[in-house]
């Protein structure tokens, strides 16, 4: 039984040689056409019609796996599309072949339907292998022809190309097409939702979240739009109107709107018309429900085009908020004499409250979410600031922040320090492109001047007070810098406790974009800022009192000692060169005892100093202790650390400092050892540059020592005391 079952079905062992058919099939014709077959009715015999039955076969097992694959819904791959189309191309070829060239346009459409309606991968695949059949065929015959062969390649890439290239611009034109009445629609919606009163009716600014406040607005749009159809419907079945219609006023109470109406006309008027005219606009001054009835026509009837029809009758009531303020008119009509009655005016009252309250409804709605997403934004707005661990990660969070909950144009983060006893401001980081050589502005820093941003620090308040426009020549930073286009501008103070560290600029080119409530949200944006700004600017000091040196402003001994393990640890991994310089200045004890320790405090700041100009920017240079430095340097050998050696060794020798006892210059001796070649640990190489140190300073000071020039004149030993 165990044998039995190791012995696969015979549908997994056919499964292989089915697939196999088709690509057979395709190669038996190619090698066949190649041996020059396929020359005629005449010549055909056995081998030729074999091959015909094979490609048939071929070309019927892939229509029957498409067919049942598709009828599970199992995907196509390349190879299925490949097969198919290599094995009709084999088929049209064998047509040309017998036939001749005069029946070769087949191969053309043949390429244009594979390019249809084959994946682009697949088609250019088998534009190749249609080449390589019509070079057999135009190549290999008794009639070689180099230029019929060029002909056809030429035909069969155009088909190609040109098929796709039409159906990519149809592509194109479809989604242009679809975009345009997108945008038309969305348009028309903002347009509604201004209507309505959804959104402030100057307002054309893009939220933050453009996406969720067109699906918001279209939602109360079509919410509204379903209300008003309704109430239209009602009315019109219950007063038997031949026109019902609701007319809005436009978003600058200017004019009419028809927004929806039930007619049995096709003159409504559609476009926007004036909102004092005629009938309707009587109503609105009124401000009450008005009906007009005569057997001989009416007039004053403005919501027609090209003509009213002959009206016997008309209701009209304004629509009307509970503020008392008029939103626009329901107006019905007849064209019998059947005047409306009271019980008539007092429902198309009650309908025209009815679409009123919809429109209310979704506007409380609408103002519900956008305080809620404000809210949501402004709490985000305050995490990312806890979070922010920088000062640099502050100023992004706190500008990223302020425009997304403004929309502002401009923002800005200055910074303010005390340099040589005089107040500086610098702009930290800026978004927005409105200021003047604004590339230039960013990092900028400007003295002490009368400008609103030293004010706003000066003073501790926010600035302007008052609109921008009387402020046309009013500097905001300096003189040299203008902020143009804005239309409404604030900065507030980033205060800290008693501190003030800086300012936040907002600045827009609407007017309206800086409401009360926007300029409150700012505000607590901007005192959260400050402390994060400070909690930023202590963790940094404290960060770098921990790693430096408080004199001179170099890596401390314990810095030294983590940078050395993890250079040595990635020279033992990578067999990199590394070294190491150990520095002492040459007779410190004495110049201590004779200028004081001031003096010499003010040595070893100097020494520090050259070190850091004459370093490399990779290299790590530490207060090792005392007056002795320690230079490490990555990727380096011992005779380019020699040449960096010489060269500080050259600057501290050619350097004067002034004291109150007259010029002094000093000297400095330096001992290099490098790893791997002195060894790997950090003990060791210490240890070998230390006695190279050492050798230096008893060999005459004021000179740097390898290791190998150390062993070239004597045997190092250890060094006592």
């Amino acid at each position: 039984m165990s044998a039995l079952s190791a012995i696969p079905p015979a549908s997994k062992l056919l499964r292989p040689l089915v697939r196999a058919v088709p690509a057979a099939a395709v190669l038996s014709a190619f090698v066949h056409i190649a041996r020059g077959g396929f020359r005629g009715l005449q010549t055909l015999g056995w081998t030729e019609a074999s091959i015909v039955l094979f490609l048939l076969a071929g070309l019927g097992l892939m229509a029957w796996r498409r067919f049942t694959r598709g009828a599970v819904g199992a995907p196509l791959y390349l190879r299925d599309d490949l097969e198919l189309g290599a094995v009709l191309i084999a088929v049209a070829f064998i047509v040309v072949a017998i036939a001749g060239g005069a029946v070769f346009p087949i191969v053309y459409l043949l390429m244009a339907f594979l390019v249809a309606f084959l994946p682009r991968n697949a088609g250019l695949t088998l534009l190749g292998v249609a080449l390589a059949f019509d070079a057999l065929v135009s190549l290999q015959g008794p009639e070689r022809s180099i230029t019929s062969f060029l002909t056809h390649s030429l035909f069969l890439s155009l088909f190609a190309g040109l098929y796709q290239l039409v159906l990519a611009s149809r592509i194109a034109a479809a989604r242009r097409a679809e975009s345009s009445a997108v945008e038309k629609r969305i348009k028309e919606v903002e347009e509604r939702a201004r209507t309505f009163r959804l959104v402030s009716s100057g307002s054309h600014d893009n939220p933050p979240d453009v996406k969720d406040e067109e699906k918001w607005l279209l939602a109360s749009v079509k919410e509204i739009e379903g209300a008003v159809g309704a109430a239209l419907e009602i009315a019109e079945t219950a007063l038997k109107t031949n026109t019902c219609a609701a007319f809005l006023l436009t978003s600058d109470d200017k004019g009419l709107k028809l927004y929806d109406c039930r007619s049995m006309s096709d003159r409504v008027q559609r476009e926007s018309f004036n909102a004092g005219e005629g009938m309707l606009g009587g109503v609105l001054k009124r401000r009450a429900p008005v009906r007009m009835h005569s057997a001989h026509g009416l007039k004053g009837i403005t919501w027609y085009d090209g003509g009213a029809p002959e009206l016997k009758a008309v209701l009209a009531v304004p629509i009307i908020e509970g503020s008392g303020l008029v939103r626009g008119v329901l107006v019905a009509d007849r064209l019998t004499h059947n005047p409306f009655s009271d019980d008539d005016e007092k429902l198309f009252t009650t309908i025209a409250a009815e679409v009123l309250r919809s429109i209310e409804v979704e506007r409380v709605m609408t103002y519900i979410r956008k305080t809620r997403d404000e809210k949501d934004r402004f709490f985000r707005a305050i995490e990312e600031l806890n979070r922010a661990g920088s000062p640099e990660q502050v100023f992004l969070a706190v500008l990223e922040s302020a425009r997304q909950l403004a929309g502002l144009d401009f923002c800005a983060v200055t910074i303010v320090n005390e340099v040589e006893g005089k107040r500086m401001h610098k702009v930290a980081r800026m978004l927005g492109v409105t200021a003047q050589g604004s590339k230039a502005l960013e990092g900028r820093s400007f003295p002490d001047n009368n400008g609103l941003v030293a004010n706003v620090v000066r003073y501790g308040a926010p600035l302007p007070g008052r609109d921008i426009k009387a402020m046309d020549r009013q500097v905001i930073f300096d003189e040299e810098t203008q902020l143009r286009g804005l239309a409404a501008l604030k900065i507030f103070p980033l205060t800290a406790g008693d501190r003030i560290l800086g300012t936040l600029v907002a600045g827009s080119r609407r007017k309206a974009a800086l409401d009360h409530d926007v300029l409150r949200m700012l505000e607590v944006i901007a005192i959260q800022a400050a402390q994060a700004v400070l909690r930023a600017q202590l963790y940094e000091a404290m960060e770098r009192m921990a790693t430096t040196d408080g004199m001179t402003g170099l890596y401390n001994n314990r810095t030294f000692q983590t940078k050395a393990d993890e250079m040595l640890a990635h020279s033992r991994r990578y067999g990199r060169k590394c070294s190491l310089i150990l520095t002492d200045v040459d007779h410190f004890k004495s110049v201590n005892d004779t200028y004081g320790h001031l003096t010499g405090d003010q040595v070893l700041k100097g020494v520090a100093r050259i070190l850091k100009q004459q370093a490399r920017d990779t290299d790590i240079v530490a207060r090792y202790g005392g007056e002795e430095f320690a230079i490490l340097m990555p990727e380096t050998e011992a005779k380019g650390a020699k040449v960096i050696a010489e060269r500080i060794r050259e600057a501290i020798k050619a350097e004067v400092f002034q004291t109150e006892m007259g010029p002094l210059k000093v000297t400095l001796s330096l001992g290099i050892a490098t790893a791997p070649d002195h060894g790997t640990d950090k003990l060791v190489l210490v240890e070998q540059a230390d006695q190279c140190l050492y050798y230096a300073k008893r060999h005459g000071r004021n000179q740097s020592v390898t290791v190998a020039e150390a062993q070239g004149g004597r045997k190092l030993q250890a060094v006592e005391g």
